[in-house]
């Protein structure tokens, strides 16, 4: 095995990520990668705040949180995203639209 493989392992072994929102917000870096999400998902107008519906069940939410690696082991960033809950929606019932997701070239 390579030294910088050693290594990117080593970093991917130290690495602790939160399993859970209260582990995230005791660490100060999960809590501004948690308030860019936030914001970026306010400034894209992701949702819309309504009166709920009576009889309609209310789709819960969870962060999700992962770290980006260089390939040399070094952090690249902090992740941390709010995902729906979505197998508990019924279409056309609780939401009309579906999106994909879309692939970055950096991903691929």
């Amino acid at each position: 095995m390579s030294n910088q493989y050693k290594a990117f392992v080593a970093s991917m072994d130290s690495m602790e990520i939160p399993k859970n929102i209260q582990e995230a917000l005791q660490d100060p870096k999960w809590k501004v990668v948690m308030d860019e999400e936030m914001r970026a998902l306010l400034e894209n107008k992701t949702w819309e705040v309504v009166d709920f519906p009576q009889g309609k069940k209310i789709v819960s939410c969870k962060w999700i949180f992962s770290v980006k690696f260089k390939p040399d082991g070094e952090i690249e960033r902090y992740k941390a995203r709010l995902m729906a809950q979505g197998c508990t929606q019924t279409y056309g019932i609780d939401y009309e639209e579906m999106f994909a997701p879309v692939a970055k070239m950096n991903s691929i």
